[in-house]
């Protein structure tokens, strides 16, 4: 007889009753677009990551856009980023009319090499986006100094909730910080994302940008209970998140200790394994950074006679879903073209040969055991 082996997804949402009877909850009071259930998530956010005000975006994309401008961004800017990340770190400094500069990143944490970053600043200068990648946090104390010459330091938080730096959130250091709520994310409203500051007059003005600039809300011209007009003295966007997702969030960040404690383990179970495996570096654990573990990534060695996309055909074939690593936004045609070849070492040798393996919260352990023994057997081969 045979047997049916299910496959092992890469990542998936934790969703269950308590994000259904939260949509329901919004759903019969009638107001589902932003409003107070936003503003309570909002709330709630900036209290966990400690942070002063969290503004709700409806994507980390939009959240970066808008944080880029709040921090001055514009035509004829530079703004200094790693390439290894999501294509949205650049493009949102496109949107803000400003020129990425690529820098490096470090072998080991796979995060943006502060040296090199601040070896690329300008004149032109005016924010560095160091991206916390996969839940590690980037090394910030070691962009102080530009930070000093008055250049912004917009933190790319994607996947860092939950992610510490000298013992404090993510979030909480005193930069402009944008968090995402994908699917993949150990948060996830469907879609979603949200800005983190300190600075009152930052967060008012991200809160009218996202709204096409009104000078009021809805919920709050609602509130007013008498006659007010909004005005828009800027142009803004509708980059609103709905108080649907808001609920969605707040049923979420619940469990969000519980999520990461499971991660954590998972993550613990893998570094185990793998660390008999010379053909595997495993992610780093530097002093200064808990991991979040939104995904847990490894680098083939050249101990490995394997190639990195020969493992990920080879994984597949075996009913375990895994991801490249990260395609560097400097070799994509887009940024080819619009400004020309360039070259990072570390970026394309890390993204030639790292893979990302399942990682979330109910994978059990005997999906962990399957994920592992197919992985040394096959780098080992």
């Amino acid at each position: 007889m045979k047997t049916t082996v299910h496959d092992i997804p890469f990542a998936k949402p934790e969703f269950d009753e308590a994000e259904a009877r939260a949509v329901a909850d919004v759903l019969k009071t009638g107001w589902v677009s932003q409003g107070p259930v936003v503003a309570r998530f909002e709330a709630m956010f900036a209290e966990r990551v400690g942070a002063r005000y969290a503004v709700a975006t409806s994507s980390c994309t939009t959240a970066l856009h808008l944080g880029l401008l709040v921090a001055g961004v514009g035509s004829g800017d530079e703004v200094i980023c790693p390439s290894y990340s999501f294509i949205a770190t650049s493009n949102a400094v496109l949107y803000a009319g400003a020129t990425p500069v690529f820098a490096d990143i470090e072998r080991d944490t796979w995060n943006i090499d502060p040296a090199d970053a601040l070896r690329r600043v300008t004149a032109r200068t005016k924010a560095i986006v160091p991206v916390h990648q996969v839940g590690l946090a980037a090394d910030l104390d070691r962009l102080r100094d530009a930070s000093a010459r008055g250049i912004a330091l917009v933190e790319d938080a994607a996947c860092a909730i939950g992610s510490t730096y000298r013992g404090r959130p993510v979030g909480s250091h005193g930069n402009i910080a944008c968090f995402s709520f994908h699917p993949r994310k150990t948060v996830s409203t469907g879609e979603g994302g949200m800005i983190t500051t300190d600075d009152a007059e930052i967060a008012e003005r991200a809160r009218r940008l996202r709204s096409h600039g009104a000078s009021i809300s809805a919920h709050s011209r609602h509130e007013s209970k008498g006659v007010v007009f909004e005005e828009y003295r800027e142009l803004g966007f509708n980059y609103r998140l709905s108080d649907v997702h808001a609920a969605i969030g707040i049923a979420q960040m619940a469990k969000l200790d519980a999520h990461l404690a499971r991660r954590r383990a998972v993550a613990e179970r893998y570094d185990a394994a793998f660390a008999r495996v010379p053909e595997l570096q495993l992610p780093a654990r530097p002093p200064y950074a808990a991991h979040s573990y939104q995904s847990y990534g490894v680098m083939l060695t050249s101990a490995c006679r394997r190639d990195r996309d020969a493992v990920l055909r080879a994984l597949v074939d075996a009913g375990i879903s895994c991801r490249r690593g990260i395609p560097p936004i400097h070799l994509e045609p887009l940024y080819v073209e619009r400004f020309g070849a360039r070259s990072l070492p570390v970026t394309e040798e890390v993204a030639s040969r790292s893979i990302f393996l399942p990682m979330y919260a109910s994978l059990s352990e005997p999906e962990e055991r399957r994920v592992i023994e197919a992985v040394v057997e096959i780098v080992t081969r």
